[in-house]
């Protein structure tokens, strides 16, 4: 059986670990924001104004500061050199929203540092939105489709435009992890928060990190499964 035309028990073998993490992550990430939005830093600083002086520090005084709607919606434009904060980060001066708002500061030193793997992630953007828009129905009909004729062209065309989704995720987790590691070093250099308040900041960030981990494990799950149906993996494909 296949997946939409039948139910294939293995399908679920291969997604539920990756489905898991990715609740598992989720779950970890609102936690621990929940918790130290409640904690605030003893500078006072809100996230915006901890941002700035990041950036200024790093010599970036022209880097804008602006706000997003939505949570944790918060995340840095190379386009045009901005960093957008979340209202729950924006204005607060609690321990995990100075955390994301630093972290995102962060990518912005990358960008004026010419951080290579910030600048193959933004290459790779429009592929790796055709592939997640495209790629998985374009492997499944094109399998099925091939599972009667025996022409693996139109698979073929979806496993190349998923493997790109795969190939971004992979590339994004040493963008995300550079910058939560530039975040935790210059929140002390620059006196935005305590040795003891990075504690809580670390937690914050470290279970975002995971939710970068979980979706490329989900991703490359799927890409097995596929490849195994197909029969480029652990033998023939079945019907």
């Amino acid at each position: 059986m296949f997946p939409m035309f039948g139910i294939d028990p293995i399908y679920f073998l291969f997604i539920l670990p990756g489905m898991a993490l990715s609740m598992w992550a989720s779950f970890r990430v609102k936690s621990a924001f929940n918790k130290y939005s409640q904690v605030r830093v003893s500078t006072g600083l809100t996230g915006a104004q901890a941002a700035r002086l990041m950036l200024d520090r790093a010599g970036l005084h022209d880097v804008q500061i602006g706000r997003a709607h939505g949570f944790l919606s918060d995340h840095y434009n190379p386009a045009n050199r901005s960093l957008a904060l979340s209202e729950a980060v924006y204005d607060s001066n609690s321990i995990a929203a100075v955390g994301v708002a630093t972290h995102e500061a962060g990518h912005a030193i990358q960008h004026a540092k010419n951080y290579s793997p910030l600048w193959l992630r933004s290459v790779l953007v429009p592929t790796a939105n055709i592939g997640s828009s495209l790629g998985y129905f374009v492997m499944m009909i094109g399998l099925f489709l091939a599972q009667s004729s025996g022409n693996f062209f139109l698979f073929n065309i979806g496993l190349a435009l998923f493997s790109c989704v795969l190939l971004f995720q992979v590339v994004t987790l040493p963008v995300e992890f550079d910058a939560t590691a530039r975040a935790k070093r210059l929140v002390l250099a620059d006196g935005i928060v305590s040795p003891q308040e990075r504690v809580g900041m670390d937690r914050v960030l470290n279970a975002a990190a995971l939710t970068y981990v979980a979706a490329a494990v989900s991703t490359l799950l799927t890409l097995l499964y596929f490849l195994m149906r197909a029969g480029l993996l652990g033998g023939r494909s079945r019907d």
